[in-house]
């Protein structure tokens, strides 16, 4: 009898959802090697869940480094930080009032466009929105995530023979709600504009968009329901406790060297092989059965204010890195014209740091010469919790820079 009730309260346990009561989220900027050491040894014994860079392996001198420190170091992290004169600011206080704050829009039931969306509430849109607009919207699966959900991918166009495409895709890093928020808004936008928009009517007419809602269908379902920190995937990792795979990490465009780690405890854990993940393979699947019409690959992260083109894995310029870096400076200045928000843009390795196995590299090594990884808002004022009071601009200026990248496409592929 005892030992059920243990077991059943062990259960019990493990189903609560993580708090994050007067957890602190840091920024602090190394001057020399001696701070980069200091922060590599805090994460070494306290768990530090690195929010930018993405692990302490990418910590450089004089960079920013944001990260998220449990309430009983955080104070201890703050003496060390003075002691040392290592320069930081507190960018959030208290987490768990932060993320409660999130949730600041009125309507909470069904979908909307401007709050998150729970996973059954995006798949359930996303069936909706096709079936009530079947002349320019149509869904189909192309995989399986590893817990079974289903990975489902929207065609959003008119039917025409012989066209180009553009893939877009969100939700690849589970914690990073708004970014599934864009694609659910760039199809609201098409449907809605078609006829209306010349600009965005003539894109339909003569480009294919495929626009994946969630990749990460499993971490995004889990920071929903467990713990709204997760980022990777959830697939069980063999010979350890720590589960998933970060599967911005997991593609072929030299995988598993700078900024990814074999360690499967790690952020940045690169997974067994290239495409070990369900969901990655799915996509890599995906875009090679059509690599012939897909002329341009977007992945939407968040956060930072940066529009990132290859290389990522290396600081040597791709071929196309003249046409690439103009077309960024003109997406960019596109995206700023509406409410003057200041993005960041070059080169992923140079601009933000060094990571392999990104499927932007990934896409452009395997063809797509127009491969661009948006980070939407903000800069770290709210980072991964932004307010749901932010996802209207966000959208609505993410919209220009994509359909100018749109525009270039359809004019020089």
């Amino acid at each position: 009898m005892w030992t059920v009730l243990i077991v059943a309260s062990i259960a019990l346990a493990s189903a609560e959802p993580v708090t994050f009561h007067g957890d602190k989220v840091f920024r602090a900027v190394p001057q020399n090697d001696e701070h980069v050491e200091l922060i590599k040894s805090l994460a070494s014994y306290t768990k530090l869940d690195f929010w930018l860079p993405d692990s302490e392996l990418l910590l450089e001198v004089g960079k920013a480094a944001d990260f998220r420190a449990e309430y009983d170091v955080a104070y201890d992290i703050q003496a060390l930080f003075v002691q040392n004169n290592l320069p930081y600011e507190i960018m959030i206080d208290d987490l768990q009032v932060a993320m409660e704050s999130q949730l600041n829009n009125n309507i909470r039931s069904g979908h909307s466009y401007e709050k998150y969306n729970e996973l059954e509430t995006i798949y359930a849109w996303s069936a909706n929105i096709a079936a009530q607009n079947p002349g320019l919207v149509s869904r189909s699966q192309i995989g399986t995530s590893f817990e079974g959900r289903p990975i489902y991918l929207l065609k959003v166009g008119k039917p025409g023979a012989n066209k180009n495409a553009v893939f877009i895709d969100c939700g690849f890093h589970a914690r990073e709600w708004v970014s599934p928020a864009f694609c659910q808004w760039f199809v609201k936008e098409a449907v809605n504009s078609y006829g209306s928009d010349a600009q965005f009517t003539n894109l339909l007419d003569n480009l294919d968009f495929y626009v994946l809602p969630v990749l990460n269908v499993d971490g995004y379902k889990y920071s929903w329901t467990s713990d709204r920190m997760w980022r990777k995937t959830r697939s069980v990792n063999q010979n350890t406790f720590c589960t998933g795979t970060d599967p911005n990490r997991n593609f072929a465009a030299n995988w598993g060297t700078n900024g990814a780690t074999s360690s499967p405890c790690s952020e940045v854990y690169c997974g067994t092989i290239p495409e070990s993940e369900s969901e990655t393979r799915a996509l890599g699947d995906f875009i090679r059965s059509n690599l012939s019409s897909i002329k341009a690959y977007l992945t939407v992260h968040s956060y930072s204010q940066m529009l990132l083109f290859p290389y990522s894995y290396k600081h040597a310029p791709a071929k196309d890195y003249d046409e690439l870096m103009s077309l960024a400076e003109g997406a960019v200045n596109a995206l700023s014209s509406l409410y003057g928000t200041v993005y960041t843009y070059g080169p992923g390795g140079k601009t933000i740091y060094l990571s392999s196995g990104g499927s932007d590299d990934w896409a452009y090594d395997t063809g797509i010469k127009y491969s661009f990884t948006f980070e939407l808002r903000d800069t770290g004022k709210y980072g991964f919790v932004l307010p749901e009071s932010e996802i209207k601009e966000t959208c609505e200026e993410t919209m220009l820079a994509v359909k100018y990248i749109s525009n270039h496409v359809l004019n020089n592929a």
